[in-house]
């Protein structure tokens, strides 16, 4: 059987959005800066403890590195240079284009001359050279040399200074190589003035060779052959000019400085680093925890529901998973302490629903799991503790759980008659002879009618019943009815009940329950005609409401003497 009400909900997600809409949209999409705060300051335990971690990890990590040493010498370069054919007694490199020495210690004839020295090196050990000799064989085969490295500050005409640096396990290695790499770059550009003289004596004895050649033919005239003499002496003199020459060629570069043995190493730095990674982590978290914050939808604060228009009448605290199970909630929630958070709810509660007897009030929630069947219990305890006589309804027929609460409260309870000659002890059973009914004694003042075992077709006897005579015969010398009832989202047998009670209390669990489902169940309930009355925000973490919540602390002062 169909529940006629269920006809005249219609959700069509493309009609037009109203204004009302509208603005619910608008303020989902708010994010306020003290929000924003409240998101992170709940995330800064584990950031920080990530943090301290991580920047642990990072500075073991380090201390556990080999030492690295640097040393540096230096090079200066000028753009003189003169011409190879002149007669000079030196001969000097053309000035080198930018970025040339770079390419040039990166290549085999620099980089190999580096390495060829470092495996001969006897002053070093054998393991350090072997090491080193390895390093810089990978980086010349994969062209990125960051075991010795050049920097330069040049002018504009090219003539500046050169800066050396090479890097070892030892001091003593690290200057050998930087010295190393200075004096190869140094040979390196004298080679580049020697090529130049060799090819111009290269070009003068295969001149020499062919003026012999010809002399040799003896075909000449007088003047032909003279000719060929003067020539052939003036080739042997230009000859004996280039070996001069060649004996005093010199680069473009000149050794300005050379490497100083270093005394602190550059690497590792434990705790540079421990802080760096530290600050990164830090910064990491703290975004993670803000994009968390926006992109969160739950009501974690009673701020959040303030869009929706009603008040919030109590926030109940978390209990410890441990005490509710081996004590059950109504008695851990008196070991607990939470008389405050309670009587803060009964008196918000009465004070909006007046002293009238036998009101009955549904208590639901947006989904499972969210503890309105604890908190049905709880507040029927706060309630009897005052003094009042409540009926607790257990509606929820498909996972009735009153009966297993206040089992574990008490595992023996005496059932009283409510209406007629003993009769049902089950909602199911009730609701087909309601003028027979017996309910159980949970505690003195708080009687509870258990819904009994699972069934599927919960909503056609509702509908069915004529629940509102029923609710008011059986509530009867009564203050109040609590009636705890499926979760309005996920049936609609709660709406069907809502539509024969005077208030409805909707259970919001902080940071579980989102604001679109609590959206969504007041649009169903105002579409039903139901009075909601307000919210309870539930499993609240009373450290992270920044003193909103109530002082569960503050118990009596012991007397002295």
């Amino acid at each position: 059987m169909t529940d006629p009400f269920l006809d005249s909900v219609p959700e069509d997600p493309q009609r037009t959005r109203s204004p009302e809409r509208s603005n619910e949209t608008a303020q989902e999409n708010e994010i306020e800066l003290g929000a924003l705060w409240q998101g992170v300051r709940r995330q800064l335990p584990w950031i920080a403890l990530v943090t301290a971690l991580t920047s642990s990890a990072a500075f073991l990590w380090s201390r556990a590195q080999p030492d690295v040493f640097e040393a540096s010498s230096s090079l200066v370069t000028t753009g003189n240079s003169s011409n190879i054919g002149a007669i000079n007694s030196v001969v000097t490199a053309a000035p080198l284009p930018e970025g040339a020495l770079q390419e040039a210690m990166r290549g085999p004839v620099v980089l190999g001359e580096i390495i060829t020295r470092v495996k001969k090196e006897s002053a070093l050990p054998a393991e350090l050279r072997t090491a080193l000799a390895e390093d810089l064989q990978q980086e010349l085969r994969r062209r990125d040399v960051t075991t010795v490295s050049l920097q330069n500050q040049l002018d504009f005409n090219g003539n500046g200074i050169y800066t050396v640096s090479a890097r070892a396990g030892t001091p003593e290695a690290a200057t050998f190589l930087a010295d190393l790499t200075a004096q190869s770059l140094l040979n390196w550009d004298r080679g580049r003035a020697l090529s130049g003289v060799q090819r111009a004596e290269r070009s003068l004895r295969a001149q020499l060779t062919e003026v012999d050649r010809q002399l040799a033919e003896g075909r000449q005239s007088d003047l032909e052959r003279q000719t060929l003499i003067a020539s052939r002496a003036t080739l042997q003199r230009s000859l004996a000019q280039t070996g001069i020459q060649a004996e005093g060629v010199s680069g473009s570069l000149e050794l300005v400085a050379p490497a100083v043995l270093p005394l602190d190493r550059v690497a590792p730095k434990p705790t540079r680093n421990a802080v760096l990674v530290g600050l990164l982590t830090l910064l990491l978290g703290t975004g993670i925890a803000a994009l968390r914050t926006v992109t969160d939808r739950t009501a974690r604060t009673e701020d959040d529901l303030l869009g929706f228009g009603l008040p919030t009448l109590g926030m109940i605290p978390r209990l410890r998973r441990r005490e509710v199970v081996f004590n059950g909630i109504v008695r851990a929630a008196r070991l607990a302490g939470l008389y405050e958070a309670i009587g803060f709810l009964r008196v918000n509660i009465l004070s909006r629903i007046g002293n009238k007897p036998g009101q009955r009030v549904m208590i639901s929630s947006t989904a499972p799991g969210e503890g309105k069947s604890s908190l049905t219990a709880t507040l029927a305890d706060g309630l009897a503790a005052s003094g009042q006589r409540v009926l607790i309804i257990d509606a929820d027929m498909r996972r009735g759980t009153q009966q297993e609460v206040w089992d574990k409260y008490e595992t023996q309870h005496e059932w009283v008659q409510l209406t007629g000659q003993n009769g049902a002890r089950t909602l199911a059973e009730a609701l087909k002879d309601p003028h027979n009914v017996q309910v159980m004694e949970a505690e003195p003042g708080v009687h509870v009618l258990p819904a009994g075992p699972g069934m599927h077709d919960s909503l056609s006897l509702l509908n069915r019943a004529p629940l509102g005579e029923y609710l008011t015969h059986w509530g009867q010398g009564y203050d109040l009815i609590l009636i705890d009832s499926p979760p309005l989202l996920a049936l609609a047998d709660g709406l069907v009940i809502g539509r024969h009670v005077d208030y409805v209390l909707l259970v919001v669990e902080e940071g579980r329950t989102s604001l679109q489902a609590i959206r969504q169940s007041l649009r169903r309930a105002r579409n039903a005609n139901v009075n909601v009355l307000g919210f309870i925000m539930n499993k609240v973490n009373p450290s992270g409401q920044d003193g909103k919540t109530y002082s569960y602390g503050y118990v009596p002062r012991e007397s002295k003497g």
